[in-house]
């Protein structure tokens, strides 16, 4: 064994006792914060087995309201992300949970489509820039090597909220509709969206913006962390030393990319975030606590798929692959969907399949391009990406919910949105063939 390799090893061990202590200190809120973040989010799929019959909205004015949300969220999110770099991560957070459980709360005030379409659009403009901050907040703690396997357990969330979701939405709407005078979707926006107010202010006085202001860190561990992520930063911008700016991300094609390879898998992951409650009625279940239950199954398979691929993506070190396989499997689930829709087990197993494929393959995407871009494009990039991905939020709600109010049946829709992730996942691998070649050959060389 070379004096090198031993040199190596001894330097990644102190490393690797930071991170355990890092991961264990921040993951755990963190991730949360994202569960009450997405479950606030796609509550409104659950709020629609009453509401739209309560308030006569057709699948359009819903899907439409559902998809406003993500309007707001892109005009706030990059300057969002540009401030938190600036004030730091607890400001930010504080600002951003405190108003969207607000905003969440306020829904069970909507009597008419427009107050359902500014509520919705004021949930998102109150909700940017938490979920490419938390991103960006990563990026200041976890060097490369570790990205992918933090994001999986962060970006578990997603599942883990979809599990919970469907059991506690069904509850309340089954148990508590109709007490004190409110319908169970009322009560539901409360119960769920209040949570995050406290949250806001748990993260405030508990996380420190970045390794040299934890105290929790002894000096030797904030040196290990800030040096590994520092000389990754310099690596990655060709070995000059960059501040953040809005104009290095804008002029970056890179991050128009990776915006479009994000909005392409959002495009299928919104179909299940928005929809699944109403597709598990449509295969015959009418209570609402069984709909819940039964849209749990594929979040957990989802979730267990998540964390395998992340470990995956960080032992090969590979990410295009992780990306586009989970991705494409996703996608022909979904393709196949409407074909088995008389088959309830069938439909749910492949329901199942649809959500870890898609999701499964956004950690790995998240570490390929905070990998990828400069510390110089890194806020502002990340916020774009986020921004315009989330766009196809607002596309596929809505587009769903015209077909489905024009035709009766959301398989067109499902066909459109399967379309655009397979071109989403040709884009990935072709825009960075050539990077990946050169990348594979310096690993070879060194």
């Amino acid at each position: 064994m070379t004096a090198s390799t031993l040199e190596s090893r001894a330097s990644a061990a102190p490393l690797d006792t930071t991170m355990r202590k890092i991961i264990r200190r921040i993951v755990p809120l963190l991730f949360v914060c994202y569960v009450m973040n997405f479950l606030d989010r796609i509550n409104i799929g659950f709020a629609q087995l009453q509401m739209k019959q309560d308030l006569a909205f057709s699948d359009a004015i819903y899907g439409l309201g559902a998809g406003l949300f993500f309007i707001g969220y892109f005009f706030f999110e990059v300057p969002s992300n540009v401030l938190l770099e600036k004030i730091g991560a607890r400001k930010t957070m504080l600002r951003i949970m405190v108003l969207w459980g607000l905003a969440s709360a306020a829904t069970m005030f909507v009597q008419t489509p427009m107050h359902f379409y500014i509520v919705r659009f004021l949930l998102g403009v109150f909700e940017a820039g938490f979920f490419p901050g938390i991103i960006l907040y990563l990026t200041f703690w976890t060097p490369a090597a570790y990205r992918a396997r933090v994001l999986a357990l962060f970006m578990s969330a997603l599942v883990v909220s979809g599990i919970i979701a469907g059991p506690v939405s069904g509850w309340i709407l089954q148990s508590m509709d109709g007490y004190a005078g409110l319908r169970g979707w009322q009560w539901m926006f409360v119960i769920e969206g209040l949570p995050s107010c406290l949250l806001g202010l748990i993260v405030y006085f508990y996380l420190d913006d970045k390794p040299k202001d934890a105290q929790w860190l002894s000096a030797a561990e904030k040196r290990a962390v800030i040096e590994t992520i520092a000389a990754e930063n310099m690596a990655s911008s060709g070995g000059q030393a960059q501040q953040p700016t809005l104009r290095s991300a804008f002029s970056q094609p890179l991050v128009y990319l990776f915006a479009f390879v994000y909005f392409a898998i959002l495009a299928g992951g919104y179909i299940i975030a928005f929809w699944l409650p109403m597709t598990i009625r449509e295969l015959g279940v009418s209570n609402y606590l069984h709909i819940g239950l039964y849209s749990a199954i594929p979040y957990t398979v989802a979730g267990l798929a998540m964390i395998v691929l992340g470990k995956s993506s960080d032992r090969l070190n590979e990410r295009r692959w992780h990306v586009a396989l989970p991705a494409c499997l996703g996608v022909i689930a979904l393709v196949v969907l409407p074909m088995a829709s008389k088959q309830f087990a069938i439909s749910l197993a492949l329901l199942a399949v649809a959500t870890a494929g898609l999701y499964s393959s956004l950690p790995p995407f998240w570490t390929y391009a905070t990998t990828t871009l400069s510390r110089a494009e890194s806020a502002a990039g990340i916020a774009i990406i986020a921004s315009v991905g989330n766009l196809a939020g607002f596309l596929s709600p809505f587009v769903i919910g015209k077909i489905r109010t024009e035709t009766g049946s959301a398989t067109m829709g499902i066909y459109l949105m399967a379309t655009i992730v397979v071109l989403g996942v040709f884009a990935l691998l072709l825009g960075t063939r050539q990077r990946a070649a050169q990348s594979a050959l310096q690993g070879a060389a060194a």
